[in-house]
């Protein structure tokens, strides 16, 4: 989770597709630069008052690309590890289990899922556009558009970007908007 290779930025000028997947790419770049290179100390690591985690973080934003991208977008089940988790017992499993991961097992998860994630979009764009429908419905029997659900993926990053940057600063001291070069 070291790579900082994403676009820094969504193009200037870019159609509502290219602005929007350029920002979504520009959060999830933002993400793995205030959560990379940590051992597993820094992972479990909280900013009093909150327990939240960076490695709670990359759990959960693993967790809420496979529940937006493949069983929203495209309705496929979620596999491993999410599949064996009693959701109803532990809403909150991805946050705590965290700690029991190494680093590699938490990063590895977090990188498997947002290449799941693009490969969805890719796939569902080579059939249409943003205005197409998630498979997901709601309890009102709405289904959302590619569209809103990567506004809602990028709202997501960009409000839990946030929560890493200050952990992290409590962590070593890193601060700043963007990776290095």
């Amino acid at each position: 989770m070291d790579e900082y290779n994403l676009p820094r930025e969504a193009p200037i000028a870019g159609t509502e597709l290219e602005t929007m997947l350029g920002s979504l790419e520009r959060q999830r770049a933002i993400f793995v630069w205030k959560c990379g290179g940590l051992d597993s100390a820094g992972l479990r690591a909280a900013h009093a008052p909150s327990t939240m985690t960076l490695g709670g973080l990359v759990k959960h934003l693993a967790l809420c690309e496979d529940e937006y991208f493949t069983r929203r977008l495209l309705g496929v089940e979620l596999g491993a590890p999410w599949d064996a988790v009693d959701w109803d017992a532990d809403p909150e499993w991805e946050w705590h289990s965290a700690a029991n991961d190494t680093p590699e097992q938490l990063y590895g998860l977090w990188q498997d899922a947002t290449e799941r994630s693009r490969t969805a979009v890719a796939g569902v764009l080579d059939h249409g556009g943003l205005d197409q429908l998630a498979q997901y419905k709601t309890s009102r029997g709405e289904s959302p558009s590619l569209r809103r659900i990567l506004i809602d993926m990028i709202e997501e990053y960009g409000r839990h970007a946030g929560h890493a940057d200050l952990i992290r600063e409590s962590i070593d001291g890193l601060t700043g908007e963007d990776p290095p070069r």
